[in-house]
């Protein structure tokens, strides 16, 4: 039994679904919401709550670091192997600890893109294993 077979069992009446196609889409929702989501006036270059968190000391670091967790945690529930969860793991850490340095891990949150990274990791994975799910852009 695959572990998305196992999360429906043990929480069949959950909201959100755990077909690969909305785990998908909640996926680059929230990849979008932490890095692209807002377009800075005069340099036009996308931002997302990452970066404009991480202005808070401590809790928009930690807030950040958690929902990036999220997106490791439902790759785990798709059956992603474990050595890319560990990159994916690697990549919310390095973007989380050089973060937390005050003014060089602000303009860091701005160049390292964790949470786009790993989108990367799951999007190559569904469309590996779960081709269905593939959204062709035109």
């Amino acid at each position: 039994m695959t572990r998305t077979e196992t999360a429906r069992r043990l929480h069949p009446d959950f909201p959100l679904g755990f077909t690969p196609e909305a785990v998908r889409r909640r996926i680059e929702a929230l990849e979008m919401l932490l890095e692209r989501s807002v377009t800075i006036p005069g340099i036009g270059r996308k931002v997302g709550l990452d970066a404009i968190a991480g202005l808070v000391p401590v809790a928009g670091d930690v807030l950040t670091a958690a929902l990036g967790l999220y997106i490791v945690w439902e790759a785990k529930m798709l059956g992603v192997p474990k050595w890319k969860l560990a990159r994916m793991v690697a990549n919310v850490a390095v973007d989380t600890a050089v973060g937390a340095i005050p003014i060089a891990g602000d303009l860091f949150d701005f160049a390292f893109r964790s949470n786009s990274m790993n989108l990367k990791i799951v999007q190559r994975h569904l469309d590996k294993h779960h081709p269905e799910t593939r959204i062709i852009e035109g």
